[in-house]
């Protein structure tokens, strides 16, 4: 040690050569994508989706997350077109599929082949979709329901031909009211087929336009059994038919989309009989206590009516002596009428006379007035007449061709011919001199 610094001595080391394997970047890539694709074969995540996007292709591409990791999904539109339900941002789900590396860009992520929604069936969240989307467009509305005929002769059922539910239905029917006349429409109740045969048949049994009402139903079973009632064909065409339609699906418990649809909703196949026929003999009962209740009501009535008629009687004049009344009455005016008749008639003779002799009177006064006045404007008239004034030896000269009169003698040429008018006759005259 020297100066308080340590010193050691340092042994040489023998360094052992390593043989290195370097890797190509696609190399490193094709490795991984085979250890990953081979050690993942099948399995299953649960996640949140994210950032969900579906362009032209028609392929899902979105992000699964959960608390504190990512990864990236696809799934193409030839698996995708099967979903019961809407793929959403914040939907949770569960994936199968498998891992994929996508060598371009060094990226893993899952080609999904199911998707299933977390926590509800994908049918129950397909039903609640549907629910809601039909529910926004109002064909749940109370408005739209149609009012189920009271005894309808004519009734059509749709619904399996060799099931329960139509055994059940044609049961109670006899039972209640066999004098019903009965189509039934077969169609499928469960299956793919089963909604277009359901929706064709509503649409058959309107063209023939012959029947009053429509049983659309089938019995219980789950919900895959009743997922036909719950498309939407099936609900728009039971909406937009003419004939009122009555849903009967499953069981009590059973709610399917037809029936919040349809016109009126039986909770079984069987209780949708009772509902669309009465019982023949309670109607026949209750036509009898009609009956009874009318002829009641008919006897009290009339003689109520024939209490009022005695009471009526003892009230009513004689109408022969109410006509001598009104006879006597006529006479007397028909009197009084001549009477004053005859009286204003004298009374106007004696004033068309009275009018006669002052307008005669009138008149004449009033001519006489007229030609004293005509006398007086004659008279000034010919005091201011041009003729008087020649009459006494004047004279009026006129320009010949002009034909103005001449007042000043400066104004006329040598030569120029003029026109003097007497009181009788005229001259033309040539001027020869003019004096001043």
């Amino acid at each position: 040690m020297q100066d308080g610094i340590e010193s050691s001595i340092v042994e040489p080391v023998l360094v052992q050569k390593v043989d290195k394997t370097v890797y190509t970047v696609s190399q490193l890539t094709r490795d991984i994508k085979s250890l990953l694709e081979t050690g993942f074969e099948s399995l299953w995540v649960k996640g949140e989706v994210s950032s969900f996007k579906c362009p032209s292709s028609g392929h899902f591409y979105f992000n699964l997350k959960d608390e504190t990791a990512m990864i990236a999904c696809v799934m193409f539109r030839f698996k995708n077109q099967s979903l019961k339900f809407t793929l959403e941002d914040g939907l949770e789900v569960m994936c199968g599929g498998r891992i994929s590396v996508y060598e371009p860009r060094g990226s893993y992520q899952i080609i999904l082949d199911v998707i299933e929604p977390v926590g509800v069936g994908a049918l129950q969240l397909q039903f609640e979709k549907l629910k809601e989307k039909l529910l926004k467009e109002g064909l749940f509305d109370e408005h739209h329901k149609k009012p189920i005929p009271f005894l309808p002769q004519k009734i059509a059922i749709i619904t399996s031909p060799t099931g329960a539910a139509i055994r059940d239905i044609l049961t109670v029917l006899n039972r209640r009211y066999a004098n019903v006349e009965v189509l039934i429409i077969p169609a499928a109740v469960q299956g793919e087929k089963a909604a277009p045969e359901i929706v064709r048949a509503i649409e058959v049994v309107n063209q023939l336009g012959e029947h009053e009402v429509i049983l659309v139903g089938r019995g219980g079973g789950s919900l895959e059994d009743l997922w036909a009632f719950n498309e939407e064909s099936v609900a728009r065409a039971i909406f937009n038919s003419k004939i009122p339609i009555i849903s009967c699906v499953g069981h009590e418990v059973d709610f399917t989309i037809a029936d919040f649809v349809a016109d009126l909703r039986a909770p079984t196949p069987s209780a949708a009989a009772e509902l669309v026929v009465k019982n023949k003999v309670d109607l026949q009962k209750q036509v009898l206590s009609s009956l009874s209740q009318l002829r009641q009501a008919y006897l009290g009535r009339l003689k109520s009516l024939k209490n009022k008629l005695t009471e009526f009687q003892g009230r009513i004049v004689d109408p022969r002596k109410k006509l001598q009344d009104w006879q006597l009455r006529l006479s007397d005016l028909q009197e009084r009428l001549v009477y004053t008749f005859q009286q204003n008639l004298k009374q106007g003779n004696t004033r068309l006379l009275q009018l006669k002799v002052h307008f005669g009177t009138g008149l004449k006064l009033y001519f006489e007035r007229r030609k004293q006045k005509l006398q007086r404007l004659t008279d000034l008239l010919t005091t201011l007449s041009p003729f008087k004034i020649l009459e006494r030896g004047y004279s009026i000269t006129h320009r010949l061709k002009e034909m103005n009169i001449v007042r000043d003698a400066s104004s006329l040429r040598p030569q120029e011919l003029v026109s003097v008018q007497f009181f009788k006759g005229e001259v033309i005259c040539e001027v020869k001199e003019i004096k001043s």
